[in-house]
């Protein structure tokens, strides 16, 4: 496994999670700036030959101030692209692009139509979309082919082969960034030699200073479940004393995927990590809550537009009625009666059992798919939101009858009813529906991540990537 050393990058050049967001919305930033700067370019052509004066008086007067902002606005609209292993998917990539210039668009359009005629520029605003478009995709193909490169990866060391290091190596041979793993060590005598992801264990921590010299480790994954021997511990601090960034599994987990790894936690872990960080600011529940009554009050305006037309469809492809009502369980577990528009077959529980909604349902109508693409059947839930019984952001609520199927079967399912239900949450945004228990496993380690970081710039992240949903008819 060791590598040719005349070809090792210097470890500042090896890029971590955090490094590589910084790196793609800088450059993202950069083409947009250049993209405006040929829009005035253009904008300036267009009113004649000004001398440099002239063209100084120009930018002074005419263009609007937000005209400036245009690519710290670009940069939000790509938000959803700055997830790093998102980032190196080009697909994915291709089509947040094309999503974010048509929602740019389609807000300048509704902009345009509102302000007074021949107030904006509108050939300025064509020339920045498209240069901006044009450029970005070029930094975004440059960033897949260089940047996942192995050469910038961040090299590293699995202590610990037992069942959380090999969850952990699981994750990292799945992804092309950022991590590379050049060695896999373990304590236990009986374990060398045995070959884990394929990756062979070599022996135990006593081999940390060596393979940290030899390979340019930058960081060390403890993957240990257990009390740590003595002798590893003083291996772990000569090895910080290295260089090397000393990682534990649960903290690289919830780095890597954005959840809490249900799994592979003991409970003390959960006393001493999760508890004590779900204590959150008193100011900032105070602000979501107003956050939550000003969306709450602009969700209802936009529901007094969006019933008559859902209605009339509904009537029209499958009569009435045009409202669900459900039970689900609030926060504490409190009962309380969700509201949506109707997207299944009024006899979708003839049996009178609770099933949970699958991907491409049966039992979904013709309407109902395209209102659950758009999340238009949600928008009712904005007057749960009023009431109190939900928020903007938070986990989705669960029926009582499931969640207590649920808490017998996955460790840690009742923490998510820490939080007051939410229209969308971190798992909604990252993961489609749940029809079996593993993938209830997997959205609970999202709820839990959202529960334990949640905070202003997490709420914003999952609205910006909630609207990129909606715009990109990506719902489901």
């Amino acid at each position: 496994m060791a590598q040719n050393r005349s070809k090792d990058s210097p470890r500042s050049l090896r890029l971590g999670l955090s490094e590589r967001r910084v790196l793609l919305a800088g450059g993202d930033l950069v083409m947009a700036a250049i993209a405006l700067a040929v829009a005035l370019y253009f904008w300036v052509l267009g009113v004649g030959n000004l001398d440099a004066l002239e063209v100084i008086e120009f930018l002074q007067e005419r263009p609007p101030d937000w005209f400036f902002a245009l690519p710290l606005i670009w940069v939000i609209l790509l938000f959803e692209t700055y997830d790093p292993h998102r980032a190196s998917n080009w697909q994915h990539t291709r089509n947040s692009l094309l999503v974010a210039a048509g929602l740019g668009m389609g807000i300048y359009v509704i902009y345009y139509f509102a302000a007074d005629p021949g107030s904006l520029p509108r050939r300025s605003i064509a020339v920045f979309a498209v240069t901006a478009l044009l450029l970005t995709t070029v930094w975004r193909l440059l960033y897949i082919r260089i940047f996942t490169s192995p050469q910038f990866a961040r090299r590293a060391i699995m202590l610990g082969a037992g069942n959380a290091g090999q969850a952990l190596l699981h994750v990292i041979s799945g992804m092309p960034a950022p991590y590379q793993i050049v060695a896999l060590l373990d304590d236990d005598i009986a374990k060398k030699g045995r070959v884990i992801e394929g990756h062979e264990v070599l022996g135990g921590s006593e081999l940390l200073r060596d393979l940290i010299e030899e390979h340019k480790v930058s960081d060390i994954f403890v993957a240990i479940s257990g009390q740590m021997r003595e002798a590893t511990f003083h291996a772990l601090l000569e090895a910080q004393e290295q260089g090397a960034e000393i990682v534990r599994m649960p903290t690289a987990y919830e780095e890597l995927l954005g959840r809490v790894p249900i799994n592979y936690l003991e409970a003390d872990w959960l006393v001493r990590s999760f508890v004590d960080s779900t204590r959150v600011n008193r100011f900032y529940q105070l602000g979501k809550r107003l956050f939550d009554v000003v969306g709450g009050l602009v969700g209802v305006g936009i529901l007094l537009v969006l019933t008559p037309i859902v209605s009339i469809l509904t009537l029209i492809d499958t009569g009435s009625p045009i409202i669900f009502s459900q039970t689900r369980a609030g926060r504490g577990g409190k009962p309380y009666r969700i509201i949506k528009f109707r997207t299944m077959r009024v006899d979708a529980e003839k049996d009178g059992n609770p099933q949970l909604a699958q991907e491409d349902d049966q039992r979904t109508t013709r309407l109902g798919k395209v209102l659950r693409k758009t999340r238009i059947d949600e928008w009712p839930q904005f007057i749960n939101v009023l009431r109190g019984d939900m928020s903007l952001v938070g986990p989705r609520p669960e029926r009582p009858e499931l969640i207590e199927h649920f808490e017998r079967r996955i460790p840690f399912y009742r923490a998510r009813l820490l939080e007051r239900p939410g229209i969308t949450g971190w798992a909604q945004v990252n993961h489609g529906y749940a029809a079996t228990i593993e993938e209830m496993s997997v959205k609970l380690e999202y709820d839990l991540y959202y529960i334990k970081h949640r905070g202003p710039i997490l709420d914003l992240v999952i609205i910006l990537r909630t609207l990129a949903t909606v715009f990109g008819f990506r719902g489901r």
